[in-house]
C-alpha cells in the first residue's frame, strides 16, 4: 500500500488547526477573564474572506496589503481566526487604552489588556503551527474581514487570521 501526502494533508491540517485553537484558548488571560474567540475557516468561508478583503481594499482607497493578501488567501486550505471581545477588565487607572479609567473608555473601544491577551493567544497558536512546520503568517487583513463579516460574533471587534498551507515554500512570505 502507498499513501500519498495528498491523501492525508487536509486531515492533518484539520487537527493542527484544532490544536492551534486549543492553544489560543488555553493561553494565559489577564485576571483570568477569557474574551478570546477562536474559529477555523475552510472552503467557501475562505472565499468569503478573500472577497470581503477586496471590498475593504476598495473602501480604503488602495490599501495594497488587502488585495495582496486576498489574492494569496486561496493558497490556504485552513484559516485560524483569533479575536477578542470588547469587555473591559476593570483595571482602573491603567491608562493603556488612552483613557483615565475603565468608566471613561467608550464601550466600542477595545481594552488594551484584551489586545495583549489576543497577542498571547496568537503566539500560542503560532507555536503549534511552528511545531508542525506548517506554512503560516498572521494577517490583520483576514481578521478585519472576519470582523466585518461577523464570523466571530457581534462582540468581537478585533481579530487576526492565520492562513495555513503545506507546500514546498511558504506562500505567505516573499509575496509581490
Amino acid at each position: 500500500m502507498l499513501i500519498k501526502e495528498s491523501d492525508f494533508k487536509d486531515k492533518v491540517l484539520d487537527h493542527i488547526a484544532e490544536d492551534m485553537c486549543v492553544a489560543a484558548r488555553t493561553a494565559p488571560k489577564t485576571k483570568g477573564v477569557d474574551n478570546v474567540v477562536v474559529a477555523i475557516a475552510k472552503g467557501d468561508t475562505i472565499s468569503e474572506l478573500a472577497k470581503k478583503m477586496m471590498e475593504i481594499r476598495e473602501k480604503q482607497g488602495g490599501s495594497e496589503s488587502f488585495s495582496r493578501d486576498a489574492g494569496n488567501l486561496p493558497q490556504a486550505s485552513h484559516v485560524v481566526l483569533v479575536g477578542t471581545k470588547l469587555g473591559v477588565l476593570n483595571i482602573n487607572a491603567c491608562g493603556h487604552c488612552g483613557y483615565k479609567d475603565c468608566e471613561s473608555k467608550p464601550k466600542e473601544s477595545v481594552c488594551a489588556f484584551n489586545t495583549i491577551d489576543l497577542g498571547i493567544a496568537l503566539g500560542s497558536a503560532l507555536s503549534v503551527a511552528a511545531d508542525h512546520r506548517v506554512d503560516n503568517r498572521i494577517m490583520n487583513s483576514i481578521g478585519k474581514a472576519a470582523v466585518e463579516l461577523g464570523l466571530l460574533g457581534p462582540d468581537v471587534k478585533m481579530a487576526m487570521g492565520i492562513p495555513l498551507s503545506v507546500t514546498g515554500k511558504n506562500p505567505f512570505f516573499d509575496r509581490k
